[in-house]
Parts: structure tokens; C-alpha cells; sequence
């Protein structure tokens, strides 16, 4: 057998430069590029290997663990889950910092690969720096952490023991149904050992991406199903994007005048002005989408793990005799709900759903029903994003009807957390599918500014927006830095509140009084209630390397953002906006979520939210 004589390190770099994906004909690498902040643990392994390597596996420097994570899980979202990047960490806090980005992409469904640098395998000095040591558990380290956030988890302890874990890394990672976060910890000192490794094991190698077709007898009980609802009511999910069926959803909903809502994950489905299209569905969204929920008599979801934002905590889909119909790639998810299941990809489940409902279509009377209340509500985003004194202060939905103005469908807008999701889900008009990137699997503070990083990466040419708040901004803005350095022109758009607006709502609403939620000096009587912080995002970002345009009025907000969508370099506005208290907002929540308020308490703000909590609770029920 013919061998090479490599390290580990430099066996893995090389291996993952000849992995490929496959799908409908195309091809990708599945490695794109590996991300890496070096320290002992990964600097003389895989850092050394990647200097060996060279060109065939581009290094991107990243300044922050997390957020290398999240830019690689932004590029792997953007290029449809068919290619990814790599991540190397040294061992202890480079290690244990990969945690919380492993779990967004595990939740997400979304794959990225972690190199953890690891403590020694053959132990020749115990403990080495940064080591964890568990007295009654001596093969403890702390990338162990990572085990319930991978999808697939393996420590080398032996170079040879790389072969079948990098072979099941891979499959994992390609895998439509199992891919999330992959974990190979690397010890530093097996990092470093040489080997002569098997040829083969270099070998182009191309791992196609599957399509599985429905089962018969699912797909008859599906039929059947659909015909003798009366009104049913689709919920697409990311499924819908991560298998690209936009265009079969589009078809199929105009086929059968089947309404299609959406849940954070699956905005985009359809384009905004799709007859078919009636909005985010849930706790954040519309009240055509909401109110069509209530009254459905099947809900066909699609590529859904229907979390409690989309089912407004089990209180939603209200009809006595409601059934669920879920397509979806993986059983897990399909049979939630007491649902009939379709196992399939989406594309392909729904393409033998056309066929087999060949002529089918929904009662024109609930067609006429859904598109007259879908035009309301358009009437209400009209309102929310109407700018009617161009010299006032831009209200948040105002920043977001502005942009709406400006954007084409190039563009690509990147949020996670805060109030900005609500507002998104509700009032944006989406153009094209990989228009909306939001983040609410994990909903995580701190993931936009690096994801819009990875998600340049993967469509150079095209506009990317990271909107985010300023408590967003204050969790992770270090990556902008790596925008500079790699001069990607992306467009931060920082709001400015001055505090956690929307956990200051649901404060307020769950009795908690906005407590600890605004940034302002402690008073007298210690709560954070004196005025402002002198705290100047704007400055800071600039001290960073952006181009920063500060905007004070609707007028210099529109000139603002015209000028950051053209620009070539990174490009941040700030704004500081107006409360929804004074200034017409979003429209409310149109559906419940269930966050329990205090059962007993002497404040009255929070027994009078008890009193209304346990009238929402009063409706939710379990679907059997």
C-alpha cells in the first residue's frame, strides 16, 4: 500500500481540501475555508498544517472563537448547506468559546466543523495549562462541552484513529437530515505525530447530497388528506430553503390557492407579492396568517420543528378537529403534533403533492377571504412604515421602511435577537429566497455582525445588511476588525436605544417593570433608572476600521443608507431611534407566548399579569 508521511494536522488540512458535495448535478467544496485563532493546542498543529497547505485550504483570522463560528454557519446558510468552513481553537477558554456558536448551527440545522485543540493523549506532564481535571473522571477535558451540541463528536487520540472520524465528520456534515456543528477535538501532542497515512484516504471524494422520495402509502394518506380539507393552511419552514423547493412551493400553492405562512426560519419561501403568500405566522406574526390559523381545519407543515414562536406556545391552531400533515426530511420532526407524516425532501414531497393533486384547489370563497385580509395588513406595514416629517427622529419600523424603499432583490438583511425579529417576521417585504436571514433557532445576541461576514463570503457582489441594537452590538462587534482586514463591504446598521427594548417589553408585560433592561446611571435608589449612558457605538465602530455615517432624522437615515448600499468598503450607520411609545411602531404581538409570570407577589404590576397569564394559559392544548 502507498503512503504519505504527514502529521495529523497536516493529514486533516489535506484531507478536507479534497472533500466535495453534490447535489442535482452541482458540485461544491464541502471546506470552503477553515477560520483560526491560534494558541498552544492548535498553534504548531493545525495552524503549522495550514501553513504547509497553503492555497488549497484558505485561513480566514478571526478575533473571537463564537464568532468564527457564527461567520462560518452565515456562509454555510448562504450557500445552502452544500459547503461549510472549519473552525481551529486552541485548548480551554478557545475551546469552551465554541459552545454557544456549536449550538446556534445545531439548532439550526445548519453544518460547520470544530477543531478544537485538546489536552495531551499520552499525558507527559498532568495537568498542562488551561487543563480541566476532574478528580473521578481522568479522560475529561473541557471540549467535552461540546458533546451535546454536536451532532457528531470524536477526541483522536491516535493518528490513525482520523480516518473513520473524518469519514463520519464528513457524512455528517453533508447529511440533509443530521448536519449541525461537528466536533473532532485534537489533542496537541496527536496533532503533531507523524504517520504514514493510505493514499486513498487523499482521494477527491464527493458526498452527495440526497433527495428522498415519498413513501406510497404516506403520500396517499397525504392526498387524501389535502382533498377533503376545507381550510387548510400551509406553514413552510427552512426545509423549504435548505432543499431550494421555492419554486415548487410557489406552484404548488398557485395550483391549489392553498394560503402559505411562514415561520422565522422560512420567510422567503415565497416572494412577499405571492397571491398565495399571508405573512410570518406565531407570536411575531401577522394577523392574516395568525387568523387563518386559527380557523384551519389541516396545517401542512413543511420543513418545520414548529417551536412555541410558531405555535404561540401550543395556543394557535384552535379549531376542535384541527389535523397536521408535516413534510419534512427527518421523522423526528414530521411526526410532531400527532401529525400524517410525509418523510421526504421538500422538493421532492412536494413535486409528487402537485402531481398526485392534479386539478385540486381550495374554495374560492377562502381564497377571496385570505387575499382581502392580507391587504389589510399591508395597509398596517403602509402605516408602520410611513415617514411622514422627514426631520424627525426614525421610529425602528421606520429604519426598516426605509430600507424597504432602498433594497433590491440582491440584497440580504441579517438578524437574530432583540425586537427586530418581531418586526422583521411581521412588516418585511421579502423579494428573493436567501433574502431574509434571521437567526431564531437560537436567537443569539452577538451572531449578525460575523455572520454577515460569512454570508459576503459566499455571495461577493451582493449587498449584506447586519441590523442590529445596541445591546447586540456591545455582545460581539470584534469581528468587525476581520471585515476590515478582508475588506468585505458589508452594511452595519446599528439602532440605537439605549437598552434591551424588547426584553424591556416583555418586562413590562410579565410584571417585571423593564427591570435591569435600560443602560442608564444606577440611582439613589439602585435601580438603573438616572439618565443615559455616554456610551458612543459610532465612535467605537469607527475605532474598529468602519466608515461610520451617523444619521440624526428620517432625511439623513434615507441619504445614510443609500450611500452604505453603495459603498466598497464596510460601511456602518447609526441611528439613534424613537420609542414606539411616542411614535407609531409595529403593530402588537397577534398571538401569545408563553413566558410564566410569578405565581405569587406584592407587586401589583406583577399580579395583574398573573391574571392574564393564566387566561392565555386556559387555551393551550396538546394536539394528540
Amino acid at each position: 500500500m502507498t503512503t504519505r508521511r504527514l502529521t495529523t494536522a497536516q493529514a486533516l488540512v489535506a484531507f478536507l481540501a479534497r472533500q466535495y458535495t453534490e447535489r442535482d448535478g452541482r458540485r461544491n467544496r464541502l471546506i470552503g475555508a477553515t477560520w483560526g485563532i491560534f494558541g498552544h493546542g492548535n498553534v504548531a498543529g493545525i495552524g503549522q498544517a495550514l501553513l504547509e497547505t497553503g492555497a488549497a485550504m484558505p485561513y480566514l483570522q478571526g478575533r473571537n472563537e463564537q464568532a468564527m463560528v457564527h461567520a462560518a454557519v452565515g456562509y454555510a446558510r448562504q450557500c445552502g448547506r452544500l459547503s461549510a468552513h472549519a473552525v481551529t481553537t486552541s485548548i480551554g477558554p478557545g475551546a469552551t468559546n465554541l459552545v454557544t456558536g456549536a449550538a446556534l448551527a445545531t439548532i439550526n440545522r445548519l453544518p460547520v466543523l470544530l477543531l478544537p485543540g485538546d489536552t495531551f493523549a499520552t499525558r507527559p506532564a498532568d495537568p498542562v495549562l488551561q487543563q480541566l481535571e476532574v478528580p473521578s473522571d481522568g479522560d475529561v477535558s473541557v471540549n467535552d462541552c461540546l458533546r451535546p451540541v454536536s451532532r457528531y463528536f470524536d477526541r483522536i487520540t491516535r493518528p490513525e484513529a482520523l480516518i473513520p472520524a473524518a469519514l463520519q465528520a464528513m457524512r455528517v456534515l453533508a447529511d440533509p437530515a443530521e448536519t449541525g456543528a461537528v466536533t473532532l477535538a485534537l489533542p496537541q501532542d496527536v496533532q503533531a505525530e507523524a504517520y504514514d497515512w493510505p493514499l486513498e484516504f487523499f482521494a477527491e471524494r464527493v458526498w452527495h447530497v440526497r433527495r428522498p422520495v415519498p413513501d406510497p402509502g404516506e403520500l396517499d394518506r397525504a392526498v387524501r388528506a389535502v382533498r377533503a380539507a376545507r381550510r387548510p393552511l400551509i406553514v413552510a419552514g427552512g426545509g423549504v430553503h435548505h432543499s431550494a423547493a421555492e419554486e415548487t412551493l410557489a406552484a404548488f400553492a398557485a395550483a391549489t390557492r392553498i394560503p402559505v405562512a411562514c415561520t422565522q426560519a422560512g420567510k422567503g419561501s415565497l416572494r412577499h407579492d405571492h397571491p398565495a403568500d399571508v405573512g410570518g405566522i406565531g407570536h411575531t406574526g401577522t394577523a392574516t396568517a395568525d387568523d387563518l390559523a386559527r380557523t384551519a381545519d389541516l396545517v401542512i407543515g413543511i420543513g418545520t420543528r414548529y417551536s412555541d414562536f410558531t405555535t404561540a406556545s401550543s395556543t394557535l391552531f384552535a379549531t376542535p378537529g384541527v389535523r397536521f400533515l408535516n413534510l419534512n426530511i427527518t421523522g423526528f420532526d414530521a411526526h410532531k403534533l400527532g401529525a400524517l407524516t410525509l418523510v421526504a425532501d421538500a422538493r421532492t414531497a412536494l413535486e409528487a403533492l402537485t402531481t398526485a393533486l392534479a386539478g385540486h384547489r381550495t374554495d374560492a370563497a377562502y381564497e377571496s377571504e385570505y387575499t382581502e385580509a392580507k391587504a389589510r395588513w399591508e395597509q398596517r406595514v403602509d402605516a408602520a412604515y410611513a415617514t411622514p416629517d422627514p426631520q424627525a427622529r426614525p421610529t425602528q419600523t421606520q429604519v426598516l421602511g426605509l430600507l424597504d424603499e432602498l433594497v433590491t432583490d440582491d440584497d440580504i438583511l441579517i438578524n437574530a435577537a432583540g425586537s427586530l425579529p418581531g418586526d422583521l417576521h411581521k412588516l418585511w417585504r421579502t423579494r428573493s429566497p436567501q433574502q431574509y436571514h434571521v437567526e431564531y433557532g437560537y436567537s443569539c445576541m452577538g451572531y449578525e455582525i460575523p455572520a454577515s461576514i460569512g454570508v459576503q463570503l459566499a455571495a461577493p457582489g451582493r449587498p449584506v445588511w447586519a441590523l442590529v441594537g445596541d445591546g447586540t452590538y456591545l455582545m460581539n462587534p470584534t469581528e468587525i476588525v476581520t471585515a476590515v482586514q478582508e475588506n468585505l463591504p458589508v452594511k452595519l446598521v446599528v439602532l440605537q436605544n439605549h437598552g434591551y427594548a424588547s426584553i424591556g417589553g416583555l418586562s413590562e408585560s410579565t410584571g417585571g417593570e423593564r427591570f435591569g433592561t435600560d443602560y442608564r446611571h444606577r440611582a439613589a435608589d439602585t435601580r438603573f433608572t438616572g439618565p443615559p449612558l455616554p456610551v458612543d457605538l459610532a465612535a467605537n465602530a469607527a475605532s474598529l476600521g468602519m466608515r461610520v455615517l451617523r444619521a440624526g432624522t428620517v432625511s439623513d437615515l434615507r441619504e445614510a443608507l443609500a450611500e452604505a448600499r453603495t459603498a466598497d468598503r464596510p460601511t456602518c450607520v447609526y441611528v439613534e431611534t424613537e420609542t414606539a411609545d411616542t411614535v407609531s411602531g409595529a403593530p402588537p404581538a397577534q398571538a401569545w407566548w408563553d413566558v410564566p409570570v410569578a405565581e405569587t407577589a406584592t407587586r401589583p404590576s406583577a399580579t395583574e399579569a398573573r391574571e392574564e397569564y393564566e387566561r392565555h394559559v386556559a387555551h393551550r392544548r396538546r394536539h394528540l
